[in-house]
């Protein structure tokens, strides 16, 4: 399309003119992009073809207690009920002690795809023999990454078929997600290879799929504390056992089951600066681990007490890439006030737990609508066009109605401003 060409050399006013002149976008619609553009050279910089910053609204979890800590957790969603939820199920959660947690350890994985090799055997043999040279080699690449006490610690061989293989690379990435510094470690691993090896590399990449990083939240709660309205703690435990059950055998109630617990982990993600994209792609090939995808979350009743316990790949990082350039992050972790990146994995992870307890709690017992639409209807009232000052009211009157739908609300709406207009009369 004519003036679309080249759009990154434009300036952002060039941008803005272009989307206008070519009726994209109207003149209304490129104010409300100025609007958001307080941060322009932030966002110019971190992107290609830049028009706005799109604004999420954030909030703050509130009732998790971890490992003997109490926290406050900023998350970044749209959901009108994702955080109301998060603060209910860490608040069933901490009445009862609150999150245990642990990291099995904290690495990150790298792969060199070779192809067309001749005897996968004996190339194995001959990279195992090498393993050293090629971790120094790793090493010498990032070399800052050995000073801060990581670096390169294993390699091993994998064949995926008849021509093809992979050769893994573990890397203690210390605070960081890791990404840039893993790549440049494999491609210097993969030129060595190729040249010393003779051998036909096809990529160099990290993999998202972080199975030597995984966090495990675990929690407990006597069946009583889980009573409500006309249902007994122990119907409620049952239940919550039952659904979860359901997650395990059927892929189809395992992905709703899991979007929930992501719904938590997504937000926390985003308002720390990492990349949630990431952090989805492995936890879902994680719940696929064993041929079948199932839920992440399991629940079991012991004792009389309602256990549960998540465990997933959580490869995220205190410093680096938008993490260290993105105000709103620095002022996020000082909300959170974590020390560590494997202390915000932990955190992440109970809130994942968290989350999907509420979830649980609410389909097993007044259903998932009912709460749900409390928060829904909120969200009406402002599409509606209702003002900050005629939002209780519109809720008041919707909820004394069948229909939560946006007519309705624009009925609640027109109703409130003429009776105020009658009232000035």
């Amino acid at each position: 399309m004519k003036g679309l060409k080249k759009f990154y050399r434009k300036t952002l006013q060039e941008r803005w003119d272009v989307l206008q002149d070519r009726k994209i976008l109207t003149n209304e619609q490129i104010k409300c992009l100025k609007r958001t553009t307080d941060a322009t050279e932030l966002g110019n910089s971190m992107i290609e073809n830049f028009i706005a910053n799109y604004s999420i609204p954030e909030g703050v979890s509130f009732h998790y207690l971890i490992d003997g800590r109490d926290y406050i957790v900023p998350m970044v969603t749209e959901e009108p009920s994702v955080i109301a939820a998060s603060s209910h199920g860490a608040g069933l959660i901490k009445k009862a002690g609150g999150f245990k947690t642990k990291i099995k350890q904290r690495l990150m994985l790298g792969q060199i795809i070779l192809e067309d090799f001749q005897d996968f055997q004996e190339l194995r043999e001959k990279i195992d023999h090498e393993q050293a040279s090629l971790l120094r080699i790793a090493n010498e690449a990032h070399y800052s990454l050995i000073k801060r006490g990581g670096g390169a610690r294993w390699i091993r061989c994998r064949k995926l078929a008849d021509d093809l293989m992979s050769i893994d690379l573990a890397v203690d990435v210390q605070e960081a997600m890791g990404a840039n510094m893993l790549n440049t470690m494999l491609e210097a691993v993969a030129d060595y290879v190729r040249k010393e090896f003779s051998q036909t590399v096809l990529m160099s990449i990290l993999s998202n799929y972080a199975t030597e990083c995984l966090a495990v939240a675990e929690c407990s709660m006597p069946l009583s504390n889980l009573k409500k309205e006309n249902f007994t703690g122990e119907e409620i435990g049952h239940k919550i056992v039952q659904a979860s059950r359901v997650a395990q055998l059927d892929p189809y109630r395992a992905a709703t089951h899991n979007k929930g617990i992501m719904n938590g982990i997504d937000a926390v993600v985003l308002a720390t600066g990492n990349d949630w994209r990431a952090i989805e792609s492995g936890a879902h090939a994680f719940a696929a681990r064993d041929g079948l995808y199932r839920g992440l979350s399991q629940w079991t009743i012991v004792g009389g007490q309602l256990k549960g316990r998540i465990e997933l790949p959580l490869p995220v990082g205190s410093v680096g890439g938008s993490i260290g350039i993105l105000p709103l992050v620095k002022v996020n972790q000082k909300i959170l006030n974590v020390k560590s990146a494997e202390e915000l994995e932990r955190i992440i992870a109970c809130v994942g737990l968290g989350q999907n307890l509420a979830a649980l709690y609410a389909l097993v017992s007044e259903g998932i609508q009912k709460g749900h639409m409390r928060l829904q209807t909120k969200s009406l009232a402002i599409a509606a066009g209702a003002k900050a000052d005629e939002i209780q009211q519109v809720l008041s009157m919707m909820s004394k109605t069948k229909g939560k739908n946006l007519a309705a609300a624009k009925a609640a709406i027109k109703e409130i401003r003429r009776n105020k207009q009658h009232e000035r009369n």
